[in-house]
């Protein structure tokens, strides 16, 4: 896997997210799995982070009604690396009042608990698990439940183009893990706020949609959907890589200079 992406470095990459890129898998780098790939391989310079593929079906703002719940989590509690914030956050959140964390995945057995939950619950939690993301957002923002992102650092799609800030709730880990604040957080925000996400959620949903909607996928692709949103980005990010690549061609020979990005 090194080598493969060695060759493909040079090419603007379309990830989920950057949280698998930058370790070596432990088989390849003989068990020693704090190794790092190096940090121009993969750049928010050159690459474009996509929407993982939602798993639920969109909810209309018109059919959107009463939520009896505060906050909702469907998921694994036990992951690698940065789940340790989402294994803490279960301790404190799975015995709070108006707060549902659930183990499983929205999967065939699960997919009908999720839709329910997320239809049902004002906030949706967005901890990280073995990535910084997952589709659980993008279900989340389909079911027009609030995201709640729990992260210092996290990428997402279509910044830029998207103003997550305008639907979503941010919250910092130091914050999240202090007792009895998230709740008391959540709680604060008024209902007037809270509708004016639903209401920004509901245009931005069609932005996070690969499917476009015909048999087999044979047709035209929706013109405000991911795949179109996914050129613009590699548009946007030309200027930048042309630009780097030019930087690179007048350093000085044996000049410890470190790369923008790998773009050659």
């Amino acid at each position: 896997m090194w080598h493969f992406r060695e060759e493909i470095a040079p090419a603007v990459l379309l990830v989920v997210d950057f949280g698998g890129w930058y370790r070596l898998d432990t088989k390849s780098s003989g068990g020693i799995s704090s190794d790092t790939i190096r940090h121009t391989q993969v750049s928010l310079l050159k690459d474009v982070i996509v929407p993982y593929t939602h798993l639920l079906p969109r909810l209309q703002l018109l059919e959107n009604q009463k939520r009896h719940t505060l906050l909702y989590f469907k998921g694994a509690k036990h992951r690698h690396r940065g789940g340790l914030v989402r294994e803490k956050l279960w301790d404190l959140l799975v015995n709070e009042p108006g707060v549902i964390m659930e183990e499983g995945f929205p999967n065939a057995t699960g997919r009908e608990q999720s839709i329910k939950g997320m239809r049902s619950s004002e906030f949706c939690l967005h901890p990280a698990g073995d990535t910084p993301t997952s589709c659980r957002l993008f279900d989340a923002i389909q079911s027009l439940c609030i995201p709640l992102i729990v992260s210092d650092n996290v990428e997402l799609p279509f910044e830029g183009m998207v103003d997550y800030s305008t639907f979503s709730v941010f919250v910092a880990v130091s914050d999240a893990l202090r007792p009895n604040w998230l709740v008391s957080h959540l709680r604060s925000i008024s209902e007037k706020l809270k509708n004016e996400f639903r209401q920004t959620m509901a245009k931005v949903q069609p932005v996070f949609v690969y499917d476009n909607g015909h048999p087999d996928g044979i047709g035209p692709i929706p013109p405000d959907g991911a795949v179109n949103h996914i050129w613009r980005k590699v548009h946007q990010k030309l200027p930048a890589i042309k630009e780097a690549i030019v930087r690179g061609k007048r350093k000085p020979a044996n000049t410890s200079i470190p790369l923008r990005c790998h773009c050659t």
